[in-house]
């Protein structure tokens, strides 16, 4: 038993220094202020009162916010929750009636708001078994606790080092399990969030048992006892570092079955299947479950016994593979359990060291897709990774993490033969939460859809409004197949069309232009995106959104939610339409262009920002353009680098008006921008002149194809210090140079210039095509020097009488060594 004694409010408040976590929260309020501003347009959701409510009931909740005084409808992820009515109090609440039906399962269930612009971020909202108690204060001292009855959902705040006590009584034997919600009701990035550390304590204030970050509430906590005898029991919620700033929570008391793991974690759709509950205390029971006649990725699991209801489900996966469950002993490649492919493996690592096997034959060259499902979809402490081996016991591959927080790996087979997966914890451990599921299968072609976010960190929603356009880019990522995609999407809201536009094969993202009649009923729905690829009836198609519901330093994410279907709604009618002047004349390679955007007002008056949804591969444009106000129209200036994607390409314009509440974000119908090869390749032979004088710039011309029309070739990028009377020379299809006479000012800069720059204007009644490449030398160097006259020659003086050669000094006298020497060396050189 964990004892530990906690101190008094009292106590910690001496202790604890105050000033670092007021700074902390200062700079979380400031980076806060700049998020909002950031988002002020898009309306934003941040909470409810309460936070969730009980089934079987119905209740008004206050839903708050920012920008939401024109919310109409509320859009739920998950069915379950009834709708009764919308009515907006003021710009940050909206009340709404909510009908929660006694099946409803227990859970967090994420909600958006869709107002009469645009669509909310997404919040979760709790439903519970239990009633709501709301905590009532003083209660952060352990003498003084609030006294509740057992099983039920406390809905209560916790502020800056506040600690929140409950105190129930119980009989020697009862269960007591405390579950807690609060990082998964926040809405927001920054650190610190509230992390909500949860503890049941006796009377005497030892803790029996604890919990700060449960894998199965993922950050949020859950703990549990036994009753060693009776008496009075206190539960405490805190922050685990002792912050908080009003962070709400949801405490569910009770003695409710709280399974941690099911066995097996799935099955396949329409099964029967016989699964195994593993609880929080170890104990274990079996019931019969029905899974749903449709594969889910995720479907939820909520126990009921005499004692009550489980407060949030265990999730399981419904896929067609056949479930094959360990057999003990498994706990090496000899021992293995079989299975056959396609198959989904099942068990727990029931003790640290655990290891299982599993074995499956395979034909050579095929490639077996292993997917390990534990931390994602099951919530297990199971921190999986898989291995493969051959009969032999040599291990060919395996993975850690390649599936998000699970593993996962493609294996081509090498052989024809029995191949083992072994199932282990990263770190060794194990116990009754260590639950996994291993789906095998040949691999297959995958489509998988996404959204990229509207914002950083913001999950993209699309509002269409009522007569108009709205447009975002889809993002497609293939696996196992090539081709081209055609997009569809179904169970739109009623008046608005989808225009197909086709993916190319080459090709990862395309423009979804979203049309809604003028007529369209003001409506929000949760939109199915799919992809098929012609005569590939194989291809399993997904769509696959990430919200990020809350998020931490370093890009952590503690708390997200996947969506697998896009919000879009229709909006009320926009003062505003805009539209694109379709060119009559292509993009060159190495050229530019000015497309046209133009705007009925319908008595809208203000600047407009406009910029293109997207650009071609090879294509620039700008982002910074508006059409001022008093004017109908702007230009949007493009470019085409030397490699443009040489095609037809639809180009859509993109705007955003503002109603001062909200905006409307709308699109232009498509136009074509057709993207040809480059006409002219330009030569620059080098060019020198001396300051003061005149030279001839030369331009070789090589005509790629014969051109219609009128066209000039410029001379730009002229340096400072040189002139060119004539910058424009007209060319025809058959000119293979142009000169360009320049002067060189005395004052001009010496050195080399690699400025010039030839650019070529074709001008017909289609348009204008502009080409434009550099780069020429012009040489500028100051003049020789005039040759300098030679002085006159001088008469040379008569040389001067040289002195006597000085008579050479007598030699030394040789000693007798030296003569000895001496001779010695004459007598060798005789030799």
């Amino acid at each position: 038993m964990h004892r530990t004694r906690y101190q008094t409010a009292a106590e910690r408040r001496m202790s604890s220094p105050l000033l670092a976590p007021r700074r902390l929260a200062l700079s979380t309020l400031v980076l806060f202020l700049l998020a909002s501003v950031a988002t002020a347009a898009q309306p934003r959701l941040t909470g409810s009162i309460p936070r969730g409510i009980q089934r079987g009931t119905t209740q008004k909740v206050i839903f708050t916010g920012a920008r939401i005084k024109d919310g109409r409808q509320l859009l739920f992820d998950i069915p379950g929750i009834n709708v009764l009515s919308v009515t907006p109090v003021d710009n940050s609440k909206v009340e709404a009636e909510l009908e929660v039906p006694a099946d409803t399962p227990p859970g967090l269930y994420p909600v958006r708001l869709v107002t009469e612009t645009d669509v909310s971020d997404m919040i979760m909202f709790a439903v519970g078994a239990m009633p709501n108690v709301d905590e009532v204060e003083p209660n952060s001292e352990f003498e003084t606790p609030q006294v509740i009855e057992k099983n039920v959902t406390i809905e209560g705040k916790i502020a800056t080092e506040d600690v929140d006590y409950f105190a129930v009584d119980l009989k020697k034997g009862d269960r007591l399990t405390a579950e807690v919600e609060g990082t998964r009701l926040r809405r927001g990035r920054g650190d610190p969030f509230f992390d909500p550390y949860v503890a049941i304590l006796n009377s005497e204030r030892f803790e029996l048992a604890f919990s700060d970050d449960a894998p199965l509430l993922q950050q949020d906590s859950v703990c549990s006892i036994t009753a060693p005898e009776d008496g009075r029991y206190i539960v405490m919620v805190r922050d685990s570092s002792f912050g908080g700033r009003n962070d709400p929570y949801r405490l569910h008391i009770g003695g409710y079955p709280r399974p941690i793991a099911v066995v097996p974690a799935g099955g396949a759709p329409g099964e029967l299947i016989d699964a195994t509950f593993i609880a929080i205390d170890g104990q274990q029971w079996t019931e019969s479950i029905q899974l749903p006649s449709e594969p889910m990725e995720s479907y939820p699991l909520v126990v009921t016994n005499e004692h009550g209801t489980s407060p949030s489900p265990n999730y399981v996966r419904v896929q067609p593979q056949g479930n094959v469950v360990e057999q003990e002993p498994n706990n090496s490649f000899k021992e293995s359990t079989p299975g056959a492919l396609p198959a989904a493996f099942c068990g727990i690592l029931a003790e640290p060291g655990d290891n299982d096997y599993f074995s499956f034959e395979a034909k050579k060259d095929q490639t077996v897709s292993i997917r390990l499902f534990s931390r994602n979809v099951l919530r297990s402490e199971l921190d999986g990774v898989i291995n493969i081996y051959n009969d032999k016991g040599g291990r060919v591959g395996g993975n850690d993490d390649s599936g998000g927080p699970d593993s996962f790996l493609e294996y081509k087979i090498p052989a024809d033969g029995v191949y083992h997966v072994r199932v282990s914890d990263h770190l060794g451990g194990g116990g009754p939460g260590y639950a996994y599921r291993v789906e095998t299968r040949l691999a297959a072609a995958e489509l998988t859809l996404t959204l990229p976010d509207r914002k950083r960190y913001e999950a993209t929603m699309i509002a269409v409004p009522q007569g108009n356009r709205s447009a975002v880019m889809l993002n497609a990522t293939r696996k196992g197949f090539g081709g081209a995609i055609d997009i569809e999407a179904l169970n739109l809201p009623a008046g608005v069309t989808a225009t197909p536009i086709q993916m190319p094969a080459n090709r990862t993202t395309v423009p979804l232009l979203l049309t809604a009649t003028a007529d369209a009923p003001m409506d929000g729905r949760l939109v199915n995106l799919v992809g098929k690829v012609d005569g590939r009836d194989d291809v399993v198609s997904r769509f696959d959104q990430q919200h990020q519901i809350v998020g931490g330093l370093n890009n952590a994410v503690p708390f997200e939610y996947r969506s697998d279907r896009a919000a879009i709604a229709v909006t009320k009618k926009s003062p505003c339409t805009i539209a694109i002047v379709q060119p009559q004349v292509p993009v060159v390679r190495n050229g530019s262009m000015e497309l046209t955007v133009t705007i009925d007002r319908g008595g809208y008056d203000a600047d407009v920002a406009v910029r293109l949804l997207y650009n071609p591969p090879g294509i620039g444009s700008s982002g910074s353009i508006k059409i001022p106000k008093g004017s109908n129209e702007a230009k949007i200036p493009i470019t085409a680098n030397s490699s443009a994607a040489i095609g037809d390409w639809p180009v859509i314009a993109y705007a955003i008006i503002s109603d001062g509440n909200g905006s409307y974000e709308i699109a232009s119908e498509p136009i074509t921008l057709t993207i040809e090869d480059k006409i002219f390749t330009f030569g620059f032979p080098k060019t020198s002149a001396e300051l003061g004088a005149d030279a001839n710039v030369l331009v070789d011309v090589e005509i790629g194809r014969p051109f219609e029309g009128k066209c000039e070739v410029e001379l730009v990028g002229i340096p400072a210090g040189v002139s060119c009377e004539k910058t424009k020379l007209e060319i025809t299809n058959d000119t293979e140079q142009v000169v360009y006479s320049v002067k060189v000012d005395e004052k001009a800069r010496v050195g080399q210039h690699k400025s010039l720059v030839a650019r070529a204007r074709i001008v017909s009644d289609k348009g204008v095509i502009t080409q434009t490449q550099g780069t020429g030398i012009l040489q500028v160097d100051k003049p020789l020097p005039a040759p300098v006259a030679k002085p006159a020659a001088k008469k040379e003086a008569a040389p001067a009488k040289k002195p006597a050669a000085p008579k050479p000094a007598a030699a030394k006298p040789l000693s007798r060594l030296e003569q000895l020497r001496l001779m010695r060396e004459e007598a060798r050189a005789g030799n």
